[in-house]
């Protein structure tokens, strides 16, 4: 029976903690060159910062805006390094005494599809993907018309996908694995899942994502997506129902969580929750950051407590974000340590 591909997590993903000094400085210790680099300051407010090695160092754009795509020169996310990267002296990245998280991918291999050569979708594509951990990153070109298709350069069906416009300003589109055709949701927003055949046209396939004419999925421009599968042992994309109650919901993953990202899907108002293992090293987990706001991180507040367990998380409250009664709950999970290794050994609890 094979429990995991991917004994080792951080070869693929790692959270990293560092504190602002005001001066350049390089954030390392991680066992790769991280290609997806999602970040946010931590003891103030500021927006989350997403920077990525296919759009280049230089361009940031974030996940809790709607706002179009930005170049910074280097005053944020310098350089992309064997082990980490480095960091310039912007106070989004680097002001003296406030204190920063990242959570760190890696893709790596370029791929390129020429649809008209290879009958692979019907738009161009390129990118990086890392096929061992279900992660890719997709640039094309969108038409913000008909119901196009683009090759994703995994190896499954994308079970996660973010979707943008680069060069003007438009929502997050998300979709889910556990969503039906057309089904939506909205990062940057606190709504509920919706449903139009001009965002996501049909379910994706083994090859490809089909959009419809949304400028979310298909703007006549720039579009970047990023694209993700489960694999046994290292990431899981699925959904729970909330029971309302500080003896929570069990949600089982097959690992010991690193990163967790928690969304009511069935009704609005309700936040894109997230939590990670380096930022909470003990249960219950009570560090919360908000992907669709900028607020400053909440600590002790017991109504959205979790624990992060040897094989899933369980729900310590009843907050309507993430255990509410009947509420249907998307998240994203990656691992900090498969349950049980390749060679049968099982992890330790925390």
């Amino acid at each position: 029976m094979a429990y995991t591909t991917i004994d080792d997590p951080t070869a693929h993903f790692e959270t990293k903690l560092w504190s602002g000094t005001g001066s350049t400085q390089s954030i390392t210790n991680m066992n790769f060159q991280p290609d997806f680099i999602w970040w946010k300051e931590r003891s103030s407010t500021s927006h989350h910062n997403l920077t990525d090695s296919v759009r280049g160092v230089s361009k940031q754009i974030y996940p809790n805006r709607d706002n179009a795509e930005t170049s910074y020169s280097g005053s944020e996310i310098s350089a992309f390094n064997s082990d980490g990267f480095s960091i310039g002296t912007s106070s989004d990245t680097n002001a003296n005494g406030e204190t920063y998280v990242s959570w760190n991918f890696k893709a790596g291999t370029s791929f390129s599809n020429d649809a008209s050569s290879t009958g692979v979708g019907s738009l161009d594509s390129s990118g990086s993907k890392n096929t061992t951990a279900g992660f890719s990153i997709i640039s094309f070109t969108g038409t913000e018309s008909g119901t196009p298709s683009i090759a994703h350069g995994l190896s499954s069906t994308p079970e996660w996908i973010f979707s943008r416009p680069r060069d003007v300003s438009d929502n997050w589109m998300v979709f889910h694995g556990s969503f039906s055709a057309q089904d939506y949701m909205i990062l940057n927003l606190t709504s509920a899942k919706a449903s139009a055949s001009s965002v996501w046209n049909s379910l994706p396939s083994s090859t490809v994502i089909n959009m419809g004419d949304n400028a979310g999925v298909n703007d006549d421009g720039a579009m970047i997506m990023y694209a993700f599968h489960s694999v046994k042992g290292f990431s899981k994309f699925g959904s729970y129902t909330g029971n309302g109650d500080a003896d929570g919901t069990f949600v089982y993953t097959g690992f010991r969580p690193a990163w967790l990202i928690i969304k009511q899907s069935s009704g609005a108002g309700n936040d894109w929750l997230i939590y990670d293992n380096k930022r909470d090293t003990f249960n219950v987990a009570n560090k919360l950051l908000v992907a669709n706001a900028n607020g400053t991180e909440a600590t002790g507040q017991s109504f959205n407590y979790i624990d992060l367990l040897s094989n899933g998380f369980k729900l310590r409250g009843s907050d309507a974000r993430n255990n509410g009664s009947g509420g249907t709950m998307i998240y994203m999970a990656f691992a900090e340590s498969p349950f049980v290794n390749s060679n049968g050994v099982p992890n330790n609890a925390r």
